[in-house]
């Protein structure tokens, strides 16, 4: 029986690396898998892949992760999640998505850019409505509303505009140096002025672990453990869970919704490296997330299940 390597590529979370690779040991030993810390350095084109499953947790950070790990996939290694696919991803497109799959979204529009790299110009925007309409855009978004980036997560970058004024600054701010010099496309949604929110753990786009969640306490208490998502709330919201994850292919993610008048509302569900700190998502939800993506690896490891990308990539054919 060949050994099969599991691969944990990771920034600086410091909870989840040593317990994960632990489980997978002990789980996987039996069977002929184990579990140990990626090393990558200058990739060769005829490097044989080390490893049947890599689970990725930092290439959105640190690009030339994400393209050793392209390679990898076409050489036959199973990474979670899709790299192509994950930086293909962005908010707008999911909440189109999400309005085809019948799940609530609040109102979004897609924003130009404020500013551009200098190679850019007037001619190369020809094509561009200019003015914005903004007042067409605040009539059908509403006010307040929240400005946050197409692409990215950790609440980075977003703010509450109450009124015309707060938004065309904010707006302005998207533009400049803060922004780290890499001027952001943003988008313009709804909020929701919500009585509850929910922010669903999703694994292997079947195992769903929703917890009640507060978006404006201290990092480390926003995981609310003592009320417990019961009954018709906990059935909507892994219902709706279930359906994005699935339908983005995401094996890891976190799904939140705000409750508004009985209503879920996905507001962010572009997390495909989602926060599994003990510290944060508490002991039990910590042993779930422990259990379930070790399973989903020795799983993949093994062959016994298929990723959701294998066969939907054209390039697919010609992989291992």
């Amino acid at each position: 029986m060949s050994e099969k390597v599991v691969g944990l590529l990771v920034g600086r979370e410091d909870t989840f690396p040593k317990p994960f690779l632990e489980v997978v040991d002990r789980k996987g030993g039996p069977h002929g898998v184990r579990a140990e810390m990626v090393l990558f350095g200058g990739a060769k084109l005829d490097e044989e892949p080390r490893y049947s499953v890599i689970v990725d947790r930092i290439s959105h950070e640190v690009p030339y992760y994400r393209a050793h790990l392209k390679g990898e996939v076409l050489k036959g290694t199973v990474v979670v999640n899709d790299p192509f696919w994950w930086e293909a991803d962005e908010k707008y497109f999911e909440c189109v998505l999400a309005r085809r799959l019948g799940v609530a979204v609040p109102k979004t529009v897609v924003l130009p850019n404020k500013s551009y790299i200098s190679d850019i110009n007037e001619l190369s925007l020809r094509n561009l409505r200019y003015p914005l309409d903004w007042d067409g855009i605040i009539e059908y978004i509403g006010l307040p509303a929240i400005l946050k980036p197409n692409t990215g997560g950790g609440w980075k970058d977003v703010f509450r505009v109450d009124s015309k004024e707060e938004l065309l600054w904010a707006y302005d701010q998207t533009g400049s140096a803060a922004f780290g010099y890499r001027p952001k496309t943003m988008i313009l949604q709804e909020f929701i002025k919500w009585q509850d929110y929910v922010r669903c753990i999703c694994i292997g786009r079947t195992h769903v672990y929703p917890m009640r969640y507060d978006p404006t306490a201290p990092f480390h208490e926003r995981y609310v453990i003592d009320r417990p998502i019961e009954g018709e709330l906990r059935e909507r919201a892994v219902h709706d869970a279930t359906a994005l994850v699935d339908a983005l292919g995401y094996d890891m993610d976190t799904v939140e919704f705000a409750v508004r008048d009985g209503t879920l509302y996905a507001i962010d569900f572009l997390n495909p490296a989602p926060d599994f700190d003990s510290f944060s998502i508490k002991d039990e939800a910590f042993a779930w997330v422990l259990d379930r993506m070790s399973d989903l690896v020795i799983d993949y490891a093994l062959g016994r299940a298929r990723p959701p990308w294998r066969g939907e990539h054209r390039w697919w054919r010609f992989a291992r």
